[in-house]
């Protein structure tokens, strides 16, 4: 799951249950370091270290994969060839790299392959 779905499921957004059927015990959970960043970033900024560092717990229960040299690469391939974010090219290419679906409500990432996306 992306950035914006875990802030969403965390701050109780109109699309917070959507995105918690994803985040089921059966289902391994993927997580980017870059999402970790992200999130601990926006939390912190909006609601304070406490619940920034509470969420960022939880974000690290999941299976944390690190920004690899293999990873990078293939996030400035697929940045180069579909104009995408430095965030969002990680985010997908770390998907791609575990052979995992995102799960994403980022309308530049709709339509690609392997992505599930909330709306």
């Amino acid at each position: 799951m992306d950035s914006s779905g875990w802030i969403e499921f965390f701050t109780g957004g109109p699309l917070a249950d959507r995105y918690a059927g994803y985040l089921t015990p059966q289902q391994e959970v993927v997580t980017p370091t870059i999402v970790l960043y992200e999130v601990y970033k926006k939390i912190k900024r909006e609601r304070g270290e406490e619940t920034a560092v509470l969420f960022a717990g939880r974000l690290n229960a999941t299976h944390v994969i690190p920004l690899t040299e293999s990873i990078a690469l293939l996030a400035a391939d697929l940045s180069l060839k579909h104009g995408l974010a430095m965030a969002d090219a990680i985010v997908y290419a770390t998907a791609r790299d575990q052979e995992a679906q995102l799960v994403t409500g980022d309308a530049d990432l709709k339509d690609f392959p392997g992505v599930v996306y909330v709306k």
